[in-house]
């Protein structure tokens, strides 16, 4: 009996921490924090944009607009959702200021060839501040370039050239859309 307390115990305490651990991961961004803020009221918005299906696991792209009510400042960026029965859900954050230096990162790991090193392997990864990080890697210059994407706490997702392809299409889509709430259209 005592032993499963105290696996209780053991577990309870590694989800806690699991679920602390994650909200520090929000705090990187700016948007993050800014919508943790406390002593206002904050509003989120937001708008599915399409999902990239791998497996099991569903990538999802959203775009954010959050408010501070009493000032009146808006912050834009995505919210970048990893979901499988095999892990827990996962949401990461892309500041605006950093959408399109994702973009160009997701271009040119589309775009690798083996040329990217004179040596036989390579893996040439992406990572925003939030965590999202999206990878090429091949071992040998022959049999294909991998892909794949992953969270801070979800593991890496294999994607093929088209699910990448589909990814960079929803985040430029997201762009589009940000830039037209933006200018006011």
């Amino acid at each position: 009996m005592n032993k499963l307390k105290i696996i209780f115990v053991a577990a309870a305490c590694s989800l806690a921490f699991a679920a602390a651990a994650q909200d520090t991961n929000i705090l990187k961004t700016e948007i993050g924090r800014f919508e943790n803020r406390t002593g206002a009221v904050i509003v989120k918005g937001f708008g599915q944009i399409g999902a990239v299906e791998a497996g099991m696991a569903e990538i999802s792209v959203r775009c954010k607009e959050t408010t501070d009510t009493s000032s009146g400042r808006k912050l834009y960026g995505l919210a970048i959702e990893f979901k499988s029965n095999a892990f827990a859900p996962e949401r990461i954050y892309v500041d605006d200021d950093e959408i399109d230096a994702l973009l160009a990162g997701l271009n040119y790991l589309v775009k690798i060839t083996y040329d990217a090193t004179a040596l036989p392997g390579f893996e040439a990864s992406y990572t925003t501040k939030g965590g999202l990080e999206v990878l090429a890697n091949s071992v040998r210059k022959e049999g294909g370039i991998q892909f794949s994407v992953q969270g801070n706490y979800s593991p890496r997702i294999p994607f093929s050239s088209m699910q990448m392809t589909q990814l960079y299409g929803l985040i430029g889509q997201a762009r589009k859309n940000l830039d037209a709430i933006k200018s006011g259209k």
